[in-house]
């Protein structure tokens, strides 16, 4: 119902997408200019609007090459509270850098986490304050075209691929389509378990691969919850009752998974990149105490979670988890990516 309301905004989507091939054109033409660095860039990005799986996949590369390879990460810092460009360090909250980015900084302690909104800019200043970074990882960088990376990773999401998907405001592209002639790895994400091989080869016909590209599948896999401030781990059962606190482009992978694995569970929903305030704090321990059975906690997101570190005082004697997610690829290719990955950084080695 809500798609079919949408397709009212059709003749703005078309004014949009006029726009942004436009952009993309003179781009192509070297009218608009793309700066290259003799240095392994890595985008991770979409042509779609949240909800593919991003932060789990930067999280993803920075696991397989943080043994071999001095890693850096850089981010726009989406809803933070300053401008410019700045890298993390042991005073760094959310409110300064952005959740996502705060993530990977609590995560990956040991590679640099850094933020600006103009990324050409942004590179050179990271580069010199980290000039042992052997690669970096752009965050979400796939439509901002001044920088051109290395090696580009878009995500499409199985049940919303951009093949199917049209441009804003009637769809959730945000870029033209023909953008993903400039990948050069296509993840299909949040698959279904059990996606049969005549579904993955059906998928991979319909987005046409280029000569240059590849294209893998992945799920969606949750792992132990850990708790918000001790990081103990959590003992969820059949019989655990969860207070979800939610706020991301697309929780419903999540909802599925609650209501396979958990006996019963109540939700909180916040927009996207929501920043909590003592009114939320307020509405989420009232509806904790609603809920009778003793077997019961809170559950958030690990970029929720990293919003809600603020409230430790008031939080401390709650039972506050997070679960995180994690890309597993299907079909045993997970070794075929990773040598994609690294070939691209070895070849800058050598």
């Amino acid at each position: 119902m809500l798609r079919s309301f949408r397709y009212l905004f059709f003749p703005l989507s078309l004014i949009y997408g006029c726009i942004v091939w436009l952009r993309n054109w003179l781009f192509d033409k070297n009218i608009l200019k793309s700066a290259s660095f003799n240095f392994p860039i890595i985008c991770v990005g979409n042509i779609a609007v949240g909800g593919t799986g991003k932060t789990p996949m930067v999280e993803n590369l920075i696991r397989l090459l943080q043994k071999d390879f001095k890693t850096a990460t850089l981010s726009r810092g989406y809803k933070r509270k300053t401008k410019g460009y700045t890298i993390a360090n042991e005073a760094s909250t959310a409110l300064e850098i952005g959740d996502e980015p705060m993530q990977f900084h609590n995560k990956f302690p040991d590679v640099a986490v850094a933020v600006g909104e103009e990324r050409l800019v942004a590179i050179p200043q990271l580069l010199h304050d980290r000039p042992d970074a052997e690669v970096i990882i752009l965050d979400d960088a796939f439509q901002h075209r001044q920088v051109k990376a290395g090696l580009n990773i878009v995500l499409t999401a199985y049940n919303n691929l951009f093949t199917r998907d049209i441009i804003l405001p009637a769809g959730d592209l945000r870029d033209v389509k023909t953008s993903m002639k400039r990948a050069d790895i296509i993840v299909v994400t949040k698959c279904k378990a059990g996606l049969s091989a005549a579904e993955k080869k059906s998928i991979s016909e319909e987005i046409k691969p280029l000569a240059h590209q590849t294209v893998f599948f992945t799920e969606i896999i949750y792992t132990k919850p850990y708790h918000l401030f001790n990081k103990g781990l959590a003992n969820i059962t059949s019989l655990t009752n969860i207070l979800l606190v939610c706020g991301i482009a697309n929780p419903n992978p999540l909802k599925v998974y609650l209501a396979d694995n958990v006996h019963e569970y109540d939700m909180l929903r916040y927009p996207d990149h929501h920043i909590f305030n003592s009114d939320d704090l307020a509405d989420i321990k009232k509806q904790f105490e609603k809920i009778e059975n003793n077997n019961k906690i809170i559950l958030t997101t690990e970029k929720d979670g990293v919003r809600l570190m603020k409230f430790e005082e008031q939080l401390k004697d709650y039972p506050v988890y997070v679960l995180p997610i994690e890309h597993h690829f299907m079909f045993d290719e997970a070794k075929a990516f990773d040598k994609l990955v690294k070939d691209f950084i070895e070849g800058y080695k050598k």
